[in-house]
């Protein structure tokens, strides 16, 4: 059965910025319904115009640029409570493309009530405009960690904004996350070649700072890989709005 959004376990998370009963309400009547998909499902294809938006529920993914060559650039991963398909609902088709890489669940959206949240309820539509902004942000990130940062600093400051979003969603087991990508993604997101990161996470891992192994990621000395990665460890984690 469809998850009540006054029953969400996302929305009671301190990292989400708390809504009103009227908000709540009002995304119970936006959400058409909730799907189930498993791992390597296409969500979203480049250049589709979906009818449908949505919300990850639960489960994990990976956004990705295909290129000429066939290949596919690798821009960021997908983690429970992130909103998927803005680029189609404003833009009318995708830049990008959108995968399950674990079963996901997925709040489901359509497209066709997006402009009735802009019309009628302005506080959730700058929520909207919030969350396009601090994408922006992380491809800004993105393009900053390639341009001034080496190999062990950039999956560094990876595996820390990763392991900082899961722990905020509740996805810290006994101190690991699930990380179920490949050594490409991770590579193709940062513009590194894989035999260089390969030699990284070795690095990484022979110096007990980090451990990926079997899906799932383990910091072992979290101080050590913010210092590695240049980034605050008493840091708090920003709210952001749940859509």
């Amino acid at each position: 059965m469809s998850t009540k959004c006054a029953n969400c376990p996302l929305r009671n998370l301190s990292i989400f910025v708390p809504m009103s009963p009227d908000e709540v309400k009002f995304m119970e009547s936006f959400k058409s319904g909730e799907m189930r998909v498993e791992a390597g499902t296409t969500l979203m294809l480049e250049g589709s115009n979906s009818p449908q938006l949505y919300t990850a529920l639960d489960g994990m993914g990976l956004r990705y640029k295909s290129l000429e060559s066939g290949d596919r650039q690798v821009i960021n991963f997908v983690l429970p409570g992130d909103f998927i398909g803005l680029q189609a609902g404003v833009m009318r088709s995708m830049q990008h493309s959108v995968e399950a890489s674990t079963p996901m669940t997925l709040c489901v959206f359509d497209r066709r009530s997006l402009w009735s949240l802009f019309r009628d309820h302005p506080e959730r539509a700058y929520d909207l405009t919030w969350v396009a902004a601090v994408e922006e942000h992380i491809l800004g990130e993105s393009l900053a960690m390639v341009g001034h940062l080496n190999g062990i600093e950039r999956i560094s400051r990876a595996f820390v904004r990763l392991h900082d979003r899961a722990a905020a969603t509740g996805m810290i087991e006994e101190g690991s996350m699930p990380l179920p990508y490949k050594q490409q993604d991770l590579a193709d997101a940062l513009g590194l070649s894989l035999v260089h990161t390969n030699k990284t996470l070795a690095k990484l891992r022979t110096e007990g700072i980090v451990t990926w192994s079997g899906g799932r990621l383990t910091i072992h000395d979290y101080n050590r890989i913010c210092d590695i990665a240049g980034l605050d460890p008493g840091e708090t984690p920003v709210r952001r709005p749940l859509i």
